[in-house]
């Protein structure tokens, strides 16, 4: 039996789950603003200890790796990376826009007779993180950051209904929305990972634990504060 430890810290969500033969067995979330490092550690204590399991009763861990928010991405990869070394068990990452097109499936949110699937992470304004998938999950383009406008995935929409789906949805449902277009505002949960966590875990896809790092896809940007301190 695989036993699998998923993190998903890449958006405003906290998510943590538990999966046991393919199947999710526990799971914690909370959208609590900047709490990620204070609960991302704790709901994976819960867990095992609700299954009566130490992290090395896992056969591999499964984090988020972005693109997505620099702080939940960075507390979500070192959570996974000292689980891994500690227990000495297989690093799994899956993209942000993965687990939200399996998560459309998964959870029925692909309309019928969909030709794509669009995942639509909030990049703050109107730019979001983003690329195209098949209906089947299959990714079709490069992930990229876009600034969205009447005329983004014009070729997409004009094939046929088209989901999209993520934290991101809403924000362009007035810019993108006609008579074929279907709006899932959501997070990326970590029972959305799973499918294609298990498809890397079987094909062993294991990352690099000493090196492995966030797929940031932007340069994160910091400012000086104006205010004087002294």
């Amino acid at each position: 039996m695989e036993r699998l430890l998923l993190i998903e810290t890449s958006t405003a969500l906290c998510s943590t789950a538990l999966a046991e033969d393919g199947r999710v067995v526990c799971r914690r979330e909370s959208d609590t603003p900047r709490a990620h490092a204070s609960m991302t550690a704790v709901f994976v204590q819960e867990m095992l200890q609700e299954r009566g399991l130490r992290v090395q009763d896992c056969d591999a861990v499964c984090v988020g790796m972005g693109p997505g928010s620099y702080t939940g991405l960075r507390v979500g990869v070192s959570t996974a990376k000292g689980l891994c070394f500690g227990a000495q068990v297989p690093l799994v990452a899956v993209g942000t826009l993965d687990t939200l097109a399996a998560q459309a499936r998964d959870e029925g949110l692909v309309p019928e007779g969909c030709v794509r699937i669009v995942p639509l992470v909030d990049a703050r304004r109107m730019e979001v993180y983003t690329a195209v998938y098949s209906p089947a999950g299959e990714r079709l383009t490069e992930v990229e950051a876009r600034i969205i406008d009447a005329e983004s995935f014009a070729a997409e929409r004009a094939l046929g209904p088209v989901l999209f789906v993520g934290d991101g949805a809403a924000k362009c449902a007035d810019v993108l929305g006609g008579p074929d277009t279907r709006f899932a505002q959501c997070f990326p949960k970590a029972a959305g990972m799973l499918r294609p966590a298990l498809d890397r875990f079987h094909e062993k896809r294991f990352e690099d634990v000493a090196y492995f790092e966030p797929f940031y896809l932007k340069q994160f940007m910091t400012t000086t504060s104006r205010k004087r301190l002294f």
